[in-house]
């Protein structure tokens, strides 16, 4: 039986699952339209779409201005290095050397930082057997997966690193939004690390603007719109959701993500093919997800 707290945290989740879970395709959709690209093109164009998705939510955001002025720096600084820069730093690199199915599994490994990291930094409850049964069996699941990822996933080593440390970035960005939320609400710290963020990854990226430039067809202009979309959205629900549930909780739904990544970018991207190694690590995951759905004795808000 899943608790009272969990029917209402799990549409929120599926949301955000479902969002970054077209990103995957999206992404892979204009590499392929672009033919031949670089990473700093590749991070030119995170930067665009990330600048967009903060300059988006903080229009509809109040008083932005003042809630700055009165916001702790210091966490806000982490969350936007960690979250944006260096997560999508190293999240595109492994988009652009390997599969959109294999790395949508892979981003699922920021559960285990959550729950290594965030009893230590936050103070939080420590992870249960239960916890570790479920986070042993996504383990078992990254590992088929990078054994038998299937057709069309490029070079899997390299990705699997790559996506493995965007999770890690991306935890330790979370982990800075439960300190940053007692001065600054969710939806503000998200419009003004995006917008920070992307601004940092076009600088980095601007040798490559001209280039951008050049190849902005119509298609990647409205792929690069619907990712900013993404962006914004999903960040602002998952961001809000650190603050009111536990890390530990969190980092169980977190599987949802990868899982419609996979099924995504299987349906979606041209030249992907799962292998056995994915398709057993889906079921693996999924089993997880049985786990740690199950209602807890006690549970952070």
């Amino acid at each position: 039986m899943i608790s009272n707290r969990s029917l209402t945290l799990l549409p929120q989740v599926l949301f955000c699952a479902l969002l970054w879970g077209g990103a995957f395709p999206l992404i892979k959709f204009v590499y392929q339209a672009w033919g031949t690209y670089t990473f700093i093109l590749c991070l030119f164009f995170a930067g665009v779409r990330f600048t967009l998705a903060g300059l988006g939510i903080l229009i509809v955001c109040r008083d932005v201005r003042s809630k700055w002025q009165r916001a702790d720096k210091k966490p806000l600084v982490i969350l936007t290095l960690m979250q944006t820069c260096a997560q999508y730093a190293c999240f595109y690199l492994g988009m652009s050397v390997s599969s959109g199915v294999l790395g949508s599994l892979l981003v699922g490994s920021g559960s285990f930082w959550w729950v290594l990291l965030a009893p230590s930094l936050l103070k939080t409850p420590r992870a249960t057997g239960r916890d570790w049964l479920a986070l042993t069996l996504c383990t078992l699941g990254i590992v088929l997966a990078v054994y038998a990822p299937g057709a069309g996933s490029g070079r899997v080593i390299l990705g699997a690193l790559c996506f493995l440390s965007a999770s890690l970035f991306g935890a330790l960005g979370l982990i800075a939004m439960r300190p940053l939320s007692r001065t600054l609400d969710a939806k503000t710290a998200t419009g003004i690390s995006l917008f920070a963020g992307g601004m940092l990854l076009m600088l980095i990226g601007s040798p490559a603007a001209a280039t951008f430039v050049d190849k902005l067809t119509l298609p990647i202009a409205i792929a690069t719109l619907a990712l900013a979309a993404i962006s914004g959205l999903a960040f602002s629900v998952w961001n809000r959701l650190a603050h009111e549930y536990s890390v530990n909780l969190l980092a169980g739904y977190r599987f949802l993500i990868p899982l419609s990544g996979a099924i995504q970018a299987t349906l979606f991207v041209a030249n992907e093919r799962p292998g056995p190694g994915l398709i057993a690590g889906g079921w693996l995951i999924i089993a997880a997800l049985v786990i740690l759905q199950r209602p807890r004795r006690r549970v952070n808000p």
